[in-house]
């Protein structure tokens, strides 16, 4: 029986689809493996959102090339999409889907295998993750002036309501506690169906479903964040206390040349919502250091911005030109530069960070198991905190249970299940 590894590069909306294949695939009598070397088949889902995404999957191509040259490979994604003539020169690369046709990327991967299910119960275990993805919607329509997903993904697109309640169903009966909800621009969900619905729509359907446990929403645009929707999400007992914004930066100037269309003001009223009705909520976000135009002064008002915010954490790209895209055309500010702005800033979101899980400390959570080997596990916090356990017994992969944060470090939570 053929086995097959699925290997994801960049944003939730690829481990969704990924963990939908993985579905699909063991449906068709496909084992789905957790490790590339013992799979007969990979399916590399591309990422091509920066520079640095697209060298690492090079690098992983060459070394499943080099490793074990006769493993059949699947190409898909983003960088798919932009670099087909490239991934065709590639010995071990049987197939390439572009994300234009991903839904045939199933039936590509068993007419490359020869093999189809028979019976029902020939169905293999998966395994693949301990927490449901559930995409929603994707391509975008916001034509930020650094961004090729637009490019890449098409328009804004959203999946029907029915499909998703039946897909969540399917989720929970399957002994899943947590669902995240993923798509490229999660905010815009609903704008282009008929008749046009909203995420909020969505959500109030979503959070009625019997058995879910736990909700995840990846990340939101704060400029389509409405307070009817924030004091539904911060309001919803079902709803993570996790929030997951796509800032970018917090210069008027720097948003301006970005076309993000959007004030630090409105991000310090939102962010300042989600605080004070959810103060045990995880506040993230993703910030572009380096822009193009990236004055000295842009990036102190950026850094005072994110030191005086309840944000948790950060995530910090340096700026990657997209060819293709408008701000690729422009000065840029130097390597030396970015990587001293980013570094500064990474340490400030470690900083926050270690200070976030403090507040924690000998406090009960509910919390996900997510991996466990022998008798150490990991768990994931509601509020996005992962707690390693020394003593798992008793508790297994998928399972919701409360763990008592026993111990704060900067490398490491611990914590035990009660």
């Amino acid at each position: 029986m053929t086995r097959v590894f699925i290997h994801n590069f960049g944003c939730r909306v690829n481990q969704a689809e990924a963990f939908d294949w993985s579905e699909k695939l063991a449906e068709a009598g496909l084992i789905v493996d957790k490790d590339w070397r013992a799979s007969d088949l990979v399916v590399v889902n591309t990422c091509g959102l920066t520079g640095r995404a697209e060298a690492d999957v090079r690098q992983f191509l060459r070394k499943l090339h080099r490793e074990k040259p006769s493993t059949r490979v699947v190409v898909t994604g983003c960088l798919a999409e932009k670099n087909r003539e490239e991934f065709s020169q590639y010995g071990n690369v049987s197939a390439i889907v572009p994300n234009s046709a991903k839904e045939n990327l199933v039936r590509e991967v068993v007419n490359l295998t020869g093999e189809t299910r028979e019976t029902q119960d020939k169905i293999q275990p998966v395994n693949y993750r301990s927490r449901a993805l559930v995409k929603i919607q994707d391509g975008c329509n916001a034509r930020c002036t650094f961004c090729l997903i637009p490019y890449l993904r098409g328009p804004a697109r959203s999946v029907p309501v029915e499909a998703i309640i039946t897909q969540i169903e399917k989720t929970v009966a399957r002994g899943f506690k947590e669902v995240v909800l993923a798509g490229i621009h999660l905010c815009a969900y609903g704008e282009d169906l008929a008749p046009p619905l909203t995420l909020l729509n969505l959500l109030q359907k979503v959070v009625k479903i019997e058995g879910l446990e736990l909700l995840r929403l990846s990340s939101l645009d704060p400029r389509l964040l409405p307070e009817s929707w924030l004091e539904f999400i911060a309001g919803e007992e079902k709803i993570c206390p996790h929030f997951h914004l796509s800032l970018q930066h917090a210069s008027p100037e720097v948003l301006k040349k970005m076309g993000r269309r959007s004030r630090p003001e409105e991000y310090t009223a939102i962010l300042d919502y989600l605080h004070r009705h959810r103060p045990e909520a995880s506040l993230g976000a993703d910030i572009i250091v380096g822009f193009p135009g990236e004055e000295e002064e842009d990036y102190l008002f950026l850094k005072n911005f994110l030191e005086q915010s309840p944000l948790t954490y950060f995530h910090v790209f340096s700026y990657s030109p997209r060819p293709g895209t408008p701000a690729a055309r422009w000065a840029g500010v130097s390597e030396k530069i970015k990587k001293e702005r980013a570094t500064e800033l990474r340490k400030i979101s470690r900083e926050k960070n270690l200070a976030f899980k403090m507040k924690f400390l000998n406090e009960e959570r509910p919390a996900v198991i997510v991996r466990k080997k022998g008798t150490r596990a990991e768990a994931l916090t509601d509020n996005y905190i992962k707690v390693s356990l020394n003593d798992s017994s008793g508790v297994e992969v998928r399972e919701l249970v409360k763990v008592r944060i026993k111990e704060v470090s900067p490398l490491e939570t611990r914590g035990e299940v009660i």
